[in-house]
């Protein structure tokens, strides 16, 4: 494991680098498009079907088939929208022919920020000497986050909602 640390901080090249981050949001942008036109099939026959075919959803996608190239590649720049984004380009059947270079741009500037900024971080990161140190610390706080948010719903949810005058 220390080789594979030591040849990415001295010996990674940039192409390398770059050519696998472009292939991860690629692979992943179009993946969650392709869920996107398979929950968009899904509901053909069903009582959401309606709901596929309404005006405002018939708009939204002509929408999305001429404007919506921009909105895809600006979601990988963006934080928490990137999945919603693709997914909806999907459900609205924005044609492959419009979405491959749309996502193909946002997976190049992804590709860009993560193979300058993102590695710094993580170059730096690793050259604390103590990154596991710093990582477990993080699963734990994670951890901690999590077990208070669930007692926070139980008890919530456990508590009564009316409790009457006496």
């Amino acid at each position: 494991m220390s080789e594979t640390i030591a040849w990415l901080m001295d010996g990674a090249p940039y192409a390398i680098t770059f050519v696998f981050f472009f292939c991860l949001a690629f692979a992943r942008g179009n993946a969650t498009y392709w869920m996107g036109r398979g929950i968009a099939k899904g509901v053909e026959h069903t009582r959401f079907e309606r709901h596929l075919h309404g005006p405002v959803y018939l708009r939204a996608q002509r929408f999305i088939a001429r404007w919506g190239m921009l909105a895809v590649p600006l979601s990988f720049l963006t934080v928490g929208i990137q999945s919603a984004v693709n997914a909806s380009a999907g459900v609205s059947r924005m044609p492959v022919r419009r979405y491959l270079p749309a996502v193909a741009m946002g997976a190049i500037a992804w590709a860009l920020l993560y193979t300058t900024i993102g590695m710094a971080v993580f170059y730096a990161w690793l050259a604390l000497d103590w990154p596991w140190l710093v990582g477990g610390a993080l699963v734990i706080a994670l951890a901690a986050a999590v077990i208070i948010r669930m007692r926070k719903r139980r008890t919530a949810h456990d508590a009564p909602e009316d409790i009457p005058p006496h």
